[in-house]
Formats: structure tokens, C-alpha cells, sequence
């Protein structure tokens, strides 16, 4: 006999509604930051780093699908709370020593 009144656990609904939901600059911050860089045709400074990052489009995602996101790109994005120390450990590996504006 079923029982009406019984909750049931749906332990995939409950592990996916548990799932913490990051938000995601989209496109990278990464990619961004070189078109920026690319068109100033010089360096950015720190205050354009931090006002492109905070006016970034963003999109709200779980982390496993920003895990699969970064595999498929090939990189992991810069931390938005963390875009200048990272803006400039990267940077240096996107360009050839003789396109660096």
C-alpha cells in the first residue's frame, strides 16, 4: 500500500539543490581583460582591471558546471575577488614577447 502522507528524500534533487551556486563572469575575465588590453594597445592599469571586472556580465552556475566550463576552455578564470594580483600573474603567458603592448 502507498502511503500518502510519507516524505520521501530525493537524494538527487536534495544534492543538487545543496549544490552552491558561484557567480561566473561570462565571458571570462580573462578573455576580457586581453580584448581590453588588445584595443588600449597598452597595459591596463589596476583601476581598469577592477572596473571591468565589476562590470563584468555574470551568470549564476554550479560549481560542477564551472568545473566542465574551465575544461572546456582549457584555463581556469581569474577570481573576480582577486582579479589584479591574478590579471598579473597571468597576463604574461597570453602574449609572445613581441606583441606585448
Amino acid at each position: 500500500m502507498f502511503n500518502l502522507f510519507k516524505r520521501r528524500a530525493e537524494p538527487a534533487a536534495t544534492a543538487q539543490a545543496e549544490e552552491q551556486l558561484l557567480i561566473v563572469p561570462v565571458p571570462s575575465l580573462v578573455s576580457s581583460l586581453l580584448a581590453l588590453e588588445t584595443e588600449k594597445g597598452s597595459p591596463l592599469t589596476e583601476s581598469e582591471v577592477l572596473e571591468a571586472t565589476d562590470k563584468a556580465p555574470s551568470i549564476a552556475m554550479p560549481a560542477h558546471a564551472l568545473a566542465a566550463v574551465a575544461v572546456g576552455r582549457g584555463y581556469d578564470d581569474i577570481d573576480p575577488e582577486n582579479a589584479w594580483a591574478d590579471w598579473q600573474a597571468i597576463r604574461p603567458s597570453l602574449y609572445e614577447e613581441s606583441d606585448r603592448p
